[in-house]
Order: structure tokens, then sequence, then C-alpha cells
């Protein structure tokens, strides 16, 4: 199983930016995709954006698209989310999590970090 360590997090005023980071272990790490969710108070967790192992993005979360980019460099066991124009209703813990398969379902999602606190201030 993959451990992850996502960091980056912050407070950050409206319109701003953030990069999150996830740090993967495990020699498998190039063979999965790799996704971000996110949760804010009170709500279920979302997908955010994914990255298949080649590269390849699973469409964005329309709350996001145009504004977050997720990249990935398998030399590093490293998945970023570039995050821009940052809204208020961005403010959520935001998770990495891997998985086998082209998806964007949560279900499909099998290993998680611990998340990081991404506030977003008017």
């Amino acid at each position: 199983q993959v451990q992850l360590v996502e960091s980056g997090g912050g407070l950050v005023q409206a319109g701003g930016s953030l990069r999150l980071s996830c740090a993967a272990s495990g020699r498998t790490f190039s063979r999965y995709t790799m996704g971000w969710f996110r949760q804010a108070p009170e709500k279920e967790r979302e997908f955010v954006a994914a990255i298949t192992w080649a590269g390849v993005k699973i469409p964005y979360a329309d709350s996001v698209k145009g504004r977050f980019t997720i990249s990935r460099d398998n030399a590093k066991n490293t998945v970023y989310l570039q995050m821009n124009s940052l809204k208020p209703e961005d403010t959520a813990v935001y998770y990495c999590a891997t998985s086998g398969t082209f998806s964007q379902a949560e279900a499909d999602f099998t290993s998680w970090g611990q998340g990081t606190q991404v506030t977003v201030s008017s």
C-alpha cells in the first residue's frame, strides 16, 4: 500500500494561490492514478482533480476548472495541485489519494493521506 503525505496548505486571501504537494512512499507510485479531493466543513468529500500514471488528466470538477492544475513527477513520487484565483468556497481539507483506475469516484481510490487544510479569507 502507498503511504501519502500532503503539504502546502495554509491561509490565503481570496484571489491568491497555493500549491499543494503529496509525497508518496512505495515503489509502485508511477502505476497509480493520483487524485485530489476536498472536504469543506459539514459537507461531503468531493472530487477535485486526478491524473493517470501517464500524465493524462481526468476532467476537473466544474468548480475548479480553469483555476486548478494537477501535475505529477514520477521521479519524485509526488503529485501537485496548483490552485490559483482561490475563493472562500475553496476552503476545505484537501486529500490526495491513489487509484488503480481512471476514475473520479471516491470509492475507486484506496489509499488516502491525512489531509492539509486550505483556508481562503474574503
